[in-house]
């Protein structure tokens, strides 16, 4: 890796209920992204910087909201074995409003978060794929910057260029008010494992598709 990568693939880091990057590759041990969620980020985190992202009709009789983190297998197999049909049946037909916000039980699940927004609303979905495609591929190191290497690099393929990534990554602003919208989502929704699904307001957990699609059609019939 050369300095200019290993310098902007700063790691983030939690302190103090902040989030902060160093230019470093060997971050502390000690802390994580998950200690936000047990304080508060900046107060003067601008949380109006982070865009919901949704799919569908949002004048449809049914909101789906998942809550999912990029580095949980269950979230991976929900997107691999659900959410197409899920997609075809119910959100490209109008039936369902569909709307998905991270998780960030760690540090990778929020640079992943970063990657995905990193090209906008139009890209979101499709990069938020191949971060599930390759969830193991990109997660298979104990080095953290091997890991922030690898979504650099899963960035530049979606069709992102080095330096639009790079100054994804770099954006403190940003970090910190991901990481204040999901702590606001998780103590409002109590969000305490991945995925978890709220259906008009109730919450759900993991379930296959014929479970969902009873579930939706109870809803619509209602």
């Amino acid at each position: 890796m050369n300095s200019k990568i290993a310098a902007i693939i700063a790691l983030i880091v939690v302190i103090g209920g902040g989030a902060y990057w160093y230019v470093t590759q060997q971050p502390p041990e000690s802390v994580s992204v998950a200690q936000a969620a047990n304080g508060e980020v900046s107060a003067d985190a601008d949380t109006s910087m982070v865009q919901e992202m949704s799919l569908g009709n949002p004048d449809a009789k049914v909101t789906v909201v998942e809550y999912a983190s990029f580095t949980c297998p269950h979230c991976r197999n929900f997107h691999s074995n659900v959410f197409d049909q899920l997609k075809a049946n119910y959100i490209d037909t109008g039936k369902i409003h569909f709307i998905y916000r991270e998780v960030y039980f760690d540090r990778y699940g929020l640079w992943a978060g970063m990657i995905a927004r990193c090209g906008g609303e139009m890209r979101y979905f499709g990069i938020t794929d191949m971060i599930y495609d390759m969830q193991q591929e990109w997660t298979n190191s104990s080095d953290p910057t091997q890991i922030a290497a690898n979504l650099r690099q899963l960035g530049i393929a979606s069709g992102l260029s080095g330096e639009q990534v790079d100054a994804c990554m770099a954006d403190v602003a940003k970090a910190e008010a991901m990481v204040a919208v999901y702590n606001q989502n998780r103590q409002r929704d109590d969000v305490t494992s991945t995925p978890t699904f709220r259906i008009n307001g109730e919450k759900y957990g993991n379930m296959s598709y014929s479970d969902f699609a009873d579930i939706l059609e109870e809803k619509l019939a209602e």
